[in-house]
This record gives C-alpha cells, sequence and structure tokens, in this order.
C-alpha cells in the first residue's frame, strides 16, 4: 500500500504544494484534501477582479473537482478537519470522518482580523476573505448604497474598488496617516490617495473605530471622536492572522504561527506545514512569491528528494486598481545610514524613490511608471554595487 498524505487546506498554498509534488513523484502518495469551503481550489487574489465584476467564480478556479479525480486525490470539501490525533496519526473532520496519514500537510491558511468593537457581529458587517464574502458585498451592493471600509491596505482599498465599480458610495477608514503605510512612503500614499479620490473614493485617515451601529442591519460606524459615518455594508479589512487553532490543540510548538524549520517541517517529523499558518525563522508571510517556493522545497521533501531548504527573500508589492500603478520592494523606510534618490513628476504623474545603503539598492517605491519594478528587485536580491549607474538609476534601465 501506497503511504497516506492528509492535506489539511483545499487553499492556494496546499494545493501549489500538491502539484509540485505531482511533478516529483507522481504515484508516491495516496492523497486525500479536506477543505472549509465547498469549491475547488481557487485563485484568492483574483477575488478583487471577482467583486469588481471583471471575473467569474469559473474564471478563479484553479483545479476543478475533475482535477482532483483526474489525479487521484480525494477532495473532501466543506469538511474542515476538526482534530489532529498524533498518537493514531489520524485526523478527525466535522462530519465524524476519520482518515489516516503517514504524512500530514497543514495549510491551513489565515483568518481576517474583525475589530471587536460593539456591533461586529451585525447583518452587513463582513470580511473580504473567500468567494462567500465577494456574494455578501455583491448581494448588498444590489440593493444598498453606502459602504464603509475598515482598513486603507492594498485589500481595502481592492475592496473599495470593487463596491465603488458595483455603484456603491465609499468611505474608507485607516488608522495611520498614510494609505499602504507598510508598503508606500508618504509621498507616494498621497498621490495614491488623490488619485482614488479622483475616482469618487472617500477617506478619513487616523480614524478609530470604536462601534458598529444598527439593531436588525449595520446602520453606521461610529469613530472614537464621535463622528458617524452612514454604512449599510462594513467591509473589514484591517489584516489577518495566522489560522493555528487545530495546531495548538494538537500539541505542534506555535507562536505568532506554526513553526517551521527550512525543510518546512514542524517539530513533528511527520507534520509539515505552507502557507500563511507557518512562521520560519520569526517571519510569517501573505504573498504569493515565499509561498510558491515553500512549496517547492516542502515538495521536494515529501517525495524524498529533500535536498532544497527555504530561504525567504525580498518580495515586491504591485497594486493596479482602475489604471493606478504602484510597485514597492525591500527597506523603504531606510534609517540614518540610507540615502533617498528622489524623482517627481507632477504633471505625468510620477514618482520614483530609491533607498541606497552604501553602493546598493536597499528598496524602491515606484508610482505611475513601475516598469523597471523588476529591474531594481533583480539588483536588490542580487546587491548589485550600482556605484557606476548611480546618475542614471532613477531614469531606469534603458538610461
Amino acid at each position: 500500500m501506497k503511504p497516506a498524505l492528509v492535506v489539511v487546506g483545499n487553499g492556494m498554498a496546499g494545493m501549489r504544494t500538491v502539484e509540485e509534488l505531482l511533478k516529483l513523484a507522481p504515484d508516491m502518495y495516496d492523497i486525500t484534501v479536506f477543505g472549509a469551503e465547498p469549491h475547488g481550489n481557487y485563485n484568492r487574489i483574483l477575488l478583487s477582479p471577482l467583486l469588481a465584476g471583471e471575473k467569474t467564480v469559473d474564471d478563479i478556479m484553479l483545479n476543478t473537482r475533475e482535477w482532483y479525480e483526474q489525479n487521484g486525490i480525494t477532495l473532501h470539501a466543506g469538511d474542515p478537519v476538526q482534530k489532529i490525533d498524533r498518537k493514531r496519526r489520524v485526523v478527525r473532520a466535522r462530519s465524524g470522518l476519520e482518515v489516516r496519514y503517514d504524512r500530514l500537510l497543514l495549510a491551513t491558511g489565515s483568518q481576517p482580523f474583525i475589530i471587536p468593537v460593539p456591533g461586529h457581529t451585525l447583518p452587513g458587517v463582513v470580511a473580504f476573505r473567500d468567494i462567500k464574502d465577494v456574494e455578501a458585498m455583491l448581494s448588498a451592493a444590489r440593493t444598498h448604497k453606502r459602504a464603509v471600509v475598515i482598513g486603507g491596505g492594498l485589500l481595502g482599498l481592492e475592496a473599495a474598488n470593487g463596491l465603488s465599480r458595483q455603484g456603491m458610495d465609499v468611505t474608507v477608514l485607516h488608522v495611520t496617516d498614510a494609505l499602504m503605510n507598510q508598503q508606500l512612503d508618504k509621498p507616494a500614499a498621497q498621490l495614491l490617495q488623490a488619485a482614488l479620490e479622483r475616482k469618487g473614493l472617500r477617506f478619513m485617515l487616523e480614524a478609530h473605530t470604536s462601534e458598529i451601529v444598527g439593531e436588525e442591519r449595520v446602520t453606521a460606524v461610529r469613530l472614537k471622536d464621535g463622528t458617524e459615518i452612514p454604512a449599510d455594508l462594513v467591509v473589514m479589512t484591517a489584516g489577518v492572522r495566522p489560522n493555528i487553532a487545530l495546531a495548538q490543540s494538537a500539541g505542534l510548538h506555535c507562536e505568532r504561527a506554526i513553526v517551521v524549520d527550512d525543510t518546512l517541517q514542524t517539530y513533528d517529523p511527520r507534520i509539515y506545514a505552507v502557507g500563511e499558518c507557518v512562521q520560519h525563522r520569526r517571519a510569517t508571510f501573505g504573498l504569493v512569491a515565499p509561498i510558491w517556493e515553500q512549496a517547492r522545497v516542502c515538495a521536494a521533501h515529501l517525495s524524498g528528494a529533500g535536498h532544497r531548504r527555504y530561504i525567504q527573500q525580498a518580495t515586491a508589492t504591485r497594486l493596479k486598481v482602475t489604471g493606478i500603478e504602484l510597485y514597492s520592494v525591500g527597506d523603504i523606510i531606510g534609517d540614518g545610514e540610507t540615502e533617498d534618490l528622489v524623482l517627481r513628476d507632477a504633471r505625468r504623474g510620477v514618482y520614483k524613490r530609491l533607498v541606497l545603503d552604501g553602493g546598493r539598492i536597499a528598496g524602491a517605491v515606484l508610482y505611475g511608471d513601475v516598469q523597471d519594478g523588476p529591474w531594481y528587485f533583480d539588483m536588490i536580491q542580487k546587491g548589485a554595487d550600482i556605484s557606476a549607474i548611480r546618475h542614471q538609476l532613477l531614469f531606469g534601465k534603458a538610461a
């Protein structure tokens, strides 16, 4: 009999690992996959175009149910695992189904952080995490007019843009004094805000939510200063938390997330973990590029060809909201030892800032003209010496 591999989580990280494993050792395991959602595996990154009406659910599917059948994989969709018995090497799902494993892969992802203010459980308060959330937002947009998005990061701006495209009046609340403050410096954030305001979005910065108001359904959001913003729909995009409750209940070592080594193995050598639920060398992960690399490394070890090690690398953030292009990578803050090269062209709507550390690029923020982003990214990764081209650097690769 083949050894049994059980995958807990039918999202992008877990299924990418399975795809990589099938390339290396297609007949090695009997594979069983448990997913919380009643679908095949879909591209969560494309939830924003789904909300904006640019994609359908079929468009964003990565692995249909037929794909699982064709590859001999047993899929239990809509039946999440609720218990891991490490002594018996068995998982038990919500339905009561028990499946034995020789190797277990945890890909439980993350869950949205819902600000625990009064009223946060009212109808009309949603997250922006899965297809069900998008369906709830689209349903609200058909019958209601006013939306408040709490959180001015990447996800919040994409939600706001999608709801605006569906005809809603949208106000974005953000706790700091600049949008996307994790990825952008203040000048780029101000350019972004001005461009989005021209498209009809409203913003309130340094806005701290104290209560969500309503009885049968949400009617407003109240801030700490007493301001009330009318709302028929409230979308929480105030960050995510690694989903580690299952791993913790099984006694696996967790800190902020499930702790793994360079092979993506947990403290239990039969159990691996990948994606947003893992912590590797104190870091957690939310972007696709590092998670794809985790999938490759983990699959190599599951296949018995384990010579690779997971190494963290800089990752880039790219945002495209209805024609507004942004690119951010590396250390965009700098310190007393770094220096900035800045180009501003207000007429063209272009802003570029490179953070230099000695003769190397440490970080880059690009707004409006992002075509050289991958070139800067490549130089950051290689630690390339840019001293000889320093004067032309801001004008891009062509210069």
